[in-house]
């Protein structure tokens, strides 16, 4: 107990949607079987008074027709032998129904627990389960403690009011002795159905504390530690830091090819030192294209391509720093734009033009 405490207590992070996911995979869900067994007894109770006085009747019936004409039937003959087949049947078709409202209300009982879970985790042969010191350990744990006081106080309280329940009917059991079967059957059956609805309202406030108690139970058990919040982040995200490095070389690879392209470009607007802009116009666009752009040591590189394969090369401080802030590359220019480069380009044209371009 003394090592698991450090362990709880490191659990402070609540569980992300990956480590509940991972739980229901390994049919670790809520499940109270309190809130079952109230399932299990409303059904009974349903069952009871639906069908204890039709189903007794007719069993009663078939029973009096044996009765009134023993006689008739040869032991061992065909008269027999078929009479005792229809009355098994007509019992088993009597206990099938009960049985399938049994089931369908067992399985509602963990439907509102939880969703549908298929999982081989729990019955997975495990050492520790047939460890005969983790299994004392179990037999003492906090967990064994809990369901045993919780037994206790069911029996205590259960016990409690079916005495309570039944007290002011003591006297009405006697005369049954003597009654004709249709009234005590009557009688059983609304004693019956008073005790299933007394059991029935303790039994609700028992499976709803249970459910919040195991519900807690669960999720505290799903908490994680810091540790493994950010292994898990990790796992999922990927490490920050080989992150880090991916966006680094996808920037450097984006960087080469963008100044591969700076020799297309039909002028490189500066700043002149801090910013340059390479931009690329022919009378097939639409608008001018940007080709690369940078600031300090990528202007300085820019421009120095742009010298080496005589890229006209044009300073203009505003334009070159509203372009950087604008516009990225491989992408055409902002219409607010427009006049200012075409101003720019239609100067470097002209001087081509005339007298051509020295850089």
């Amino acid at each position: 107990m003394s090592d698991e405490a450090p362990e709880k207590s490191s659990k402070t992070e609540d569980p992300s949607q990956k480590k509940l996911e991972d739980a229901r995979k390994k049919g670790d869900v809520v499940k109270s079987q309190e809130v079952t067994t109230w399932f299990m007894l409303a059904a009974s109770g349903l069952l009871f008074g639906l069908m204890a006085i039709p189903s007794s009747g007719a069993l009663t019936e078939s029973l009096k027709l044996l009765m009134a004409n023993a006689d008739q039937y040869e032991v061992g003959g065909s008269a027999f032998g078929a009479f005792f087949s229809g009355l098994a049947g007509s019992i088993l078709l009597t206990a099938l129904v009960p049985l399938f409202v049994l089931l369908a209300f067992g399985v509602a009982g963990n439907l509102v627990q939880h969703m549908p879970v298929l999982s081989v985790e729990p019955i997975k042969p495990k050492l520790s389960k047939i460890n005969p010191i983790e299994g004392f350990k179990r037999l003492f744990s906090s967990e064994a403690l809990v369901n045993f006081a919780k037994g206790l106080i069911k029996l205590t309280v259960v016990s409690a009011v079916l005495w309570f329940t039944l007290q002011p009917d003591m006297s009405r059991m006697e005369p049954l002795i003597t009654a004709d079967p249709g009234t005590i059957l009557l009688q059983f059956q609304e004693l019956g159905l008073k005790i299933i609805g007394a059991v029935l309202a303790i039994v609700t406030i028992i499976a709803v504390a249970d459910y919040v108690y195991q519900r807690n139970r669960w999720w505290e058990r799903q908490k994680m530690t810091v540790q493994e919040t950010r292994d898990e982040y990790k796992q999922m995200e990927g490490d920050p830091k080989i992150k880090g490095r991916i966006r680094a070389i996808r920037s450097e690879r984006g960087r080469k090819r963008m100044m591969a392209q700076v020799p297309e470009a039909t002028v490189v607007i500066t700043n002149p030192t801090h910013y340059a802009v390479a931009l690329k116009y022919d009378r097939d666009m639409a608008a001018p294209l940007c080709l690369a752009k940078g600031a300090d040591a990528v202007a300085l590189r820019i421009r120095e391509l742009a010298r080496a394969h005589d890229v006209p090369i044009v300073e203009n401080p505003p334009l070159a720093r509203a372009l950087f802030a604008s516009v990225d590359a491989d992408e055409t220019i902002p219409a607010e734009h427009f006049k200012a480069v075409a101003q720019v380009i239609g100067f470097v044209m002209q001087l081509k033009r005339n007298a051509g371009w020295r850089a």
